[in-house]
Parts: C-alpha cells; sequence; structure tokens
C-alpha cells in the first residue's frame, strides 16, 4: 500500500428504531483490520445517503427505489399505539384500527407506515417528528401508532402502547447501491444473513495449492479411486446372475446329467 491510499473501511447507516449493534460486534471479530463507522440517518433520507456515497450500506425502511438500490429484507415490525399509562385503550392487551376510531391520531412528516388512509380523528397540524409526536401525546392531545422499536426508542414513564393487529407495518431491509456491491458488503451480507466464518458464500476462497506451487482442485485424478472401491465391484452379484451363465445343475441348457 502506497502513501496515498486510505486503508480500508465500511460505514454503515442506519435509521432511528434499527440497532446494529450485534452486527457490529460479528464485524469487529472477523474483520478486525477494518473499521466500521455508523451513520445514524432519517428513514427518509436514507436513499440520498446511500446514493452520494455518504455510506456503503444501510439498515433502512422499505420500501427503497429497487432500480438504483439493492436490498435484502430483514425483518417485519410489530406496529403499536402510543399512549398514556391512564388511556382507556391500556384496558386490552391488543386493539384494531377501528378501537381507534374516536381518537385524535397524530401523523408526524417523518411517518414510516405509508397510510393510505389514517384512521381515527386528523390533528389540526402535522408534528415535524415523530419525536414532537410523542410529546403531544404526553400531553394528552392524541395518540400515534409507530413500529415498535421506534415506541421503544422514544419510552416514556407516563406513556405505554399497545399492539395493533391490523395497522400497516414497517419493514427493514439492508440496502447499498445497485452499482457498489463491494467485497465488504458481500462480507456485512453474509453477517446478517447469519453465515459462519468458513461459508462458501460470498467471497470465493483462495485454491489449495500443492507443495510444488500448483493448484489443485481437490478432484481425484482420471481413472483412480479412492479406498478399495473396486474390490467389491462384481464379486458381491456373481451368485444373483448366474455367474458366466451357465447353471450349477449341470450340462448346458440347465437339463440333468443321465445317470
Amino acid at each position: 500500500m502506497t502513501g496515498s491510499e486510505a486503508p480500508p473501511s465500511f460505514r454503515l447507516a442506519y435509521v432511528p428504531g434499527v440497532t446494529p449493534d450485534k452486527w457490529v460486534r460479528i464485524w469487529n471479530e472477523r474483520l478486525p483490520d477494518v473499521p466500521l463507522a455508523l451513520t445514524q440517518v432519517s428513514a427518509a433520507g436514507a436513499a440520498g445517503v446511500l446514493l452520494d456515497g455518504g455510506a456503503d450500506a444501510g439498515l433502512v425502511r422499505l420500501p427503497v427505489d429497487r432500480t438504483l438500490l439493492s436490498a435484502i429484507p430483514l425483518y417485519t415490525e410489530t406496529t403499536v399505539v402510543l399512549i398514556p399509562k391512564d388511556h382507556l385503550v391500556t384496558a386490552a392487551d391488543e386493539v384494531t384500527v377501528a378501537d381507534l376510531a374516536d381518537e385524535i391520531v397524530l401523523h408526524p412528516l417523518d411517518d414510516v407506515l405509508g397510510w393510505e388512509r389514517l384512521p381515527g380523528r386528523p390533528a389540526l397540524e402535522r408534528p415535524a417528528t415523530t419525536a414532537d409526536a410523542v410529546e403531544l401525546v404526553a400531553a394528552g392531545i392524541g395518540v400515534l401508532l409507530v413500529p415498535l422499536s421506534l415506541a421503544r426508542l422514544h419510552h416514556r414513564k407516563d406513556l405505554t402502547y399497545r399492539t395493533v393487529t391490523d395497522a400497516p407495518a414497517s419493514g427493514v431491509a439492508l440496502s447499498w447501491p445497485e452499482d457498489a456491491h463491494t467485497d465488504l458488503v458481500e462480507d456485512f451480507i453474509g453477517i446478517v444473513r447469519g453465515r459462519t466464518v468458513n461459508s462458501t458464500r460470498g467471497r470465493q476462497p483462495e485454491p489449495a495449492r500443492s507443495k510444488g506451487g500448483k493448484q489443485t482442485s481437490g478432484k481425484q485424478p482420471a481413472g483412480k479411486q479412492t479406498g478399495g472401491a473396486r474390490r467389491g465391484t462384481g464379486g458381491g452379484h456373481r451368485g444373483a446372475s448366474g455367474g458366466k451363465g451357465k447353471g450349477r445343475s449341470g450340462g448346458r441348457g440347465g437339463k440333468p446329467r443321465r445317470p
């Protein structure tokens, strides 16, 4: 490596609610010489960061533009309604969208659920962010539907949540630019997919070499077989076919001999 070449590194963007800690730990164990840098980005801005070269890959929320970005779906989150602890909805373990018909349902500008039609009654204004909407819920102004990870991210002692069984859900994916599928991206794909360090997927291992330095394919030379595979050929089946075609009762054609 010359003095002008930068050492290899991997830049991973991730959106709020996603926790990449486990995958980062595995990366550091497997590739200790390649630093992994984390950057949190907004859900709406994640695609732009990847396409502008601000990160090598990202843990983003679906959908993404598949004409520009590759994506591997990882999981789909449960959707919950965030409410004050003394709210009537807390009487049930889970609710439906219809159960929220009389509620003011807040719809922040950074919403990630992609509603076709928001349930309940609309608020006078849309909060700028999910964090702002959480503050309004705490003030008793409305309720908020979010992926479970965002409810946990914005945890407050005076708020709780309940699962909404029929609400839209948010999927999380690993994504990277279509034309930038590098070896390091493939390494991270292997980690999130649970491949072992010795997996044959992803990068191809270097071929083995003989003592003389020649590459070996691992195949047996033509005409040679291992460990006595020839010895049992034919010998164990002669009785079933009658040997060379003569019956053991004697004579030709199997006729008995005259006394």
